[in-house]
Order: C-alpha cells, then structure tokens, then sequence
C-alpha cells in the first residue's frame, strides 16, 4: 500500500493547518479558484501517491534541473510526498544492475498504473546504438517501460519536438516521443521548453494527483493552462510592440528604457508558453525582463528556424506613435469611404423601391 501525500507530511511533523497553506499556494499555481482548495486538500489526505518511472535519452538534464528548483510546491515536496519516484537515475542513490532492476519491479508491481515521464528522446539510427543505458538501445528501455504504463509525460522540448538533438542534418535521428515506431497508444501530455518552467512541471504532476485525470490539452498535446497563451500576449513590454517603440540594438536609448525587443528577434508572437505569466526563479523574472529576446525554445523546430536574433515572422503592429499619421489618415479614408457606401446602398434601395411601385 502505497502512502498518501499527507501521511508522509504527518510522519515528519507538519499539520494539517501547514497542509492546507501548501494545498491554497498548489491551487494559485494550477490558477484554479479557492473553492477547489478543499478538493485538494482531500486530495491529498485520501489518494495514494502516483508511482513514476523518470527515463533519461538523448538530452542535457536541464529539465531535472528546472525541475528540482520549483518553488510552488518545493520540489522535495513532490518527490517526497506527492509521487513515489521510483526510478530516475539523476537523483537516485542505486546504480548499476540494483538500478535497471527498479524499472521492472515497478512495471510488475504497478502495471498499468504508473507514470512514465521521460527526459529527452531516443535515437533511432544505428538501431539506437547513440544512446545506451544499461548495456541496451535507450528505445528499448522506453517501449518496455511505454508498454505498461498510465500516461506519458513529455518533459522538455527534446522529448515533446526533438530539440537540438533532431535538428537539421539530425545524423543520429533523434526522434520526440510520440514519433517513436511501435509507440503504445498511451496518452502523451507534452510540457515543452529548453527547459520547461519549474513551476509548470510540479503542477501538472499535482493536477494528476488531485483531479485523477489528465489536464486538458490543446490539439498539439500541451496543458491549455500553461499553453493557450503566446509570450507576446502577456509581456510587460506589450505596450512598446503596440506603441511602434523597439530596441534597436542591445545598447540603445530603447533598450535602456525597456523597449519591445521583437526586431532584435523576439519569438514572443509565435511562442506558445508561460514565462511571461508564471516566470522563472520563483516567479522573480523571465529571459525578455532581463533584456534577453525569446528564442522560441517551446515550439516545435525552434533550432531550424533561423537566428535567434532575426525576427522570422511578419507580425503587424498597431503603432501608436510611429505611424499616428498614417494611422489617422487611414481611418478617415476607411470612415469616407463606409459614408459613401451607405449612401450608394441607400440610394439603390430607394430606386427598386420606387420601381417596385
């Protein structure tokens, strides 16, 4: 019998008053209402902790270290209490044989119960062979383990698009997980990101455990509630974008003085992310607040789409300042123009009108 995430609380000393502060910070976390806090409380109190396999293919590890940096819930608290994390060979004391041997035991113990969160990706040339785990292709450790799990969870845009890995001339063909051959039919939830937020991957585990279903996902696989939204939509520099003011270069008055940063090549209008909303380093700042431009690293592809410093969309802004003369001039043309053509409709209906008669 597997312990509930409040009997392990309760075990090091922490009260049930402390378990519900957790539970309010978790809810602001997920952006869900206080009246659903007591649904996590119970939760928490009542269902037992999920056991999760954490494979590790072709990738940096910069996901497990966003990950142990969450602030909101603490990182500790997820491993320790929320989940039963019994495999990820970054943190765990056992190596070797005693290691691998976990997978299996929990695949035979759990079966059909288990997460399988997975951290990069595997390569298919050389019939794997770019990336070994344990004596074996890292793709077969992956189907093994696929093959009797819940759920995947695609951690980071190497597992959920490829990342650096697949980019172009891709030689290994590293492959993101949902493209990998004889991939089970298993629901795949993909947190992308070089790496994901922290925050972002700690709820998504809390979202699992307290509502025992998986968040709803856009039509590319990510949680909408992290997902449904551009960097552009939420960023503080917005108003710049709209009012035509840009950094010029790193240096200039505009870049002192805060400017949008979408002509030093800002991916904000075509990234789809929390950063500008939830930000990094417990909420504390995000690549564009500290004079940085988005690169893009949570869409598909992001390696092979140019510079990271050219903008390579065509997006179209309103430009307050810049363009007031054309802007105005343009509405008087199109407030003429919708004055003439409601006077030439009127005066064709008045005519069938009195030709009718």
């Amino acid at each position: 019998m597997i312990e509930t995430f409040y009997d392990v609380m309760r075990r090091q000393g922490i009260s049930r008053r402390s378990l519900v502060k957790f539970c309010s910070l978790t809810a602001s976390a997920l952006g869900l209402s206080p009246a659903l806090v007591p649904r996590i409380v119970h939760a928490m109190e009542t269902k037992p902790r999920i056991p999760v396999l954490w494979l590790h293919g072709l990738e940096c590890t910069c996901c497990s270290e966003s990950f142990i940096r969450s602030g909101h819930p603490l990182a500790k608290d997820v491993i320790l209490s929320m989940i039963s994390l019994d495999y990820d060979d970054t943190i765990m004391a056992a190596a070797g044989h005693q290691a691998e041997a976990i997978i299996e035991e929990t695949i035979e113990k759990y079966d059909g119960n288990f997460i399988l969160a997975v951290e990069g990706n595997p390569p298919l040339n050389e019939d794997g062979m770019f990336c070994i785990i344990g004596g074996k292709p890292f793709t077969e450790q992956l189907l093994n383990a696929a093959e009797h799990c819940k759920a995947i969870i695609s951690w980071g845009s190497c597992a959920s698009w490829g990342c650096v890995q697949a980019a172009r001339p891709n030689p290994t063909q590293a492959t993101p997980i949902h493209k990998v051959p004889g991939m089970p039919n298993k629901p795949i939830i993909k947190v992308p990101g070089c790496p994901p937020i922290a925050e972002v991957m700690t709820a998504v585990i809390t979202y699992i455990l307290t509502f025992e279903e998986f968040p709803e996902l856009d039509r590319q696989g990510r949680p909408k509630m992290f997902y449904s939204q551009r960097v552009h939509d939420k960023c503080y520099r917005r108003p710049h974008f709209d009012a035509g003011q840009f950094v010029e270069d790193f240096d200039d008055d505009g870049a002192r003085k805060g400017y949008c940063l979408y002509k030093m090549g800002c991916k904000g209008p075509t990234t789809y992310n929390a950063c500008s909303t939830v930000r990094w380093n417990g909420g504390l700042s995000f690549p564009i607040q500290a004079g940085h431009p988005c690169i893009g690293c949570s869409e598909d592809g992001f390696w092979d789409k140019g510079s990271f410093y050219q903008h390579t969309t065509d997006t179209h802004q309103f430009g307050i300042e810049a363009n007031a003369d054309k802007v105005g001039a343009t509405a008087a043309t199109i407030v003429g123009g919708a004055i003439a053509a409601h006077a030439a409709v009127s005066a064709l209906k008045s005519a069938r009108k009195k030709g009718g008669e």
